[in-house]
C-alpha cells in the first residue's frame, strides 16, 4: 500500500498535469460560458455544453499518466501492479474532487438563479433528478471513464505500437457501425432509445462505470507486458 501511495505522489509531482491544467480549462470555459449567457437575449433557462471540456482533458490525462510516467516508474523499480493501482487511485482522486466542484457549482447556480443570468454551467436537471449524491456519482463516473479510455489506449500503444492501436480503434468503429446496421435492419431504434430513456442519467453512469472496470482490467493485462 505504501508503494502504491508513492505512485500517487509520483503522479502528482507535476501538479500542472493533474491540478492546474484541469482547473484552467474549467475556469476558462466557465467564464466564457457566463459571457455567452449574458449576450443571449433570452429570459428562459440557458444551458451550455462547455462543462464537458474538462472531461475531454481527462481522456488526454489518461494517455499522459501512462506514456509520460510509466517509463519513469520502471526506472524507480516500481512494479507494474503498483503503478497501475496508484495511477487509477490518482484518477479516482482527481475525478472525485472535480465531481465535488461540479456539485458545489450546481448548488450555487440553483441558489442564484444561474448566476443571475438564468444560465447553467454546472447544474443539469437530469443529473440531479435523484439528488446531489447521484449528480456527484455521474460526474465521477464520467471522469473515470474518460481517463481509463485514454489509459487503455496508451497501454495498447506501449505494448504493440501505433499500427495496432490504430487497427484496434478502426475495429471498434467497425463494430459500432455494424451494430447500427443491425439495429436499423431490425427497425429497433425506437426500442433502443426507449431503453436509454428508462436507464436515466444515473443508470447510464452505472453502465459507464462497468465499462470502465472492463477497460481497466484489459489495461492491466496489457500493461503487464508493456515495455517502457
Amino acid at each position: 500500500m505504501t508503494r502504491t501511495l508513492n505512485v500517487v505522489r509520483m503522479q502528482l509531482i507535476n501538479r500542472q498535469t493533474f491540478v492546474w491544467v484541469p482547473l484552467l480549462i474549467l475556469s476558462g470555459s466557465f467564464v466564457l460560458s457566463l459571457i455567452i449567457f449574458s449576450l443571449i437575449p433570452y429570459e428562459g433557462a440557458k444551458w451550455g455544453g462547455a462543462a464537458q471540456s474538462t472531461y475531454w482533458y481527462f481522456l488526454a490525462l489518461g494517455v499522459l499518466a501512462m506514456s509520460a510516467t510509466f517509463p519513469f516508474s520502471q526506472a524507480m523499480s516500481v512494479t507494474r501492479r503498483e503503478f497501475y493501482l496508484g495511477t487509477l487511485a490518482t484518477a479516482g482522486l482527481a475525478s472525485g474532487i472535480l465531481a465535488a466542484l461540479f456539485i458545489v457549482g450546481g448548488i450555487i447556480e440553483q441558489a442564484t438563479n444561474g448566476w443571475g443570468l438564468n444560465g447553467y454551467y454546472f447544474y443539469i436537471p437530469a443529473m440531479w433528478a435523484n439528488g446531489w449524491w447521484a449528480a456527484w456519482f455521474i460526474w465521477f463516473a464520467i471522469g473515470m471513464l474518460f481517463f481509463v479510455i485514454g489509459f487503455w489506449a496508451a497501454t495498447i500503444y506501449k505494448r504493440w505500437g501505433t499500427f495496432w492501436l490504430t487497427a484496434v480503434l478502426i475495429g471498434i468503429g467497425a463494430i459500432l457501425v455494424g451494430m447500427m446496421w443491425v439495429i436499423g435492419n431490425l427497425d429497433a431504434w425506437a426500442r433502443v432509445f426507449a431503453w436509454f430513456g428508462e436507464q436515466g442519467a444515473l443508470g447510464m453512469a452505472a453502465w459507464g462505470l462497468l465499462l470502465t472496470g472492463v477497460l481497466a482490467g484489459v489495461s492491466y493485462l496489457t500493461l503487464r507486458r508493456a515495455t517502457p
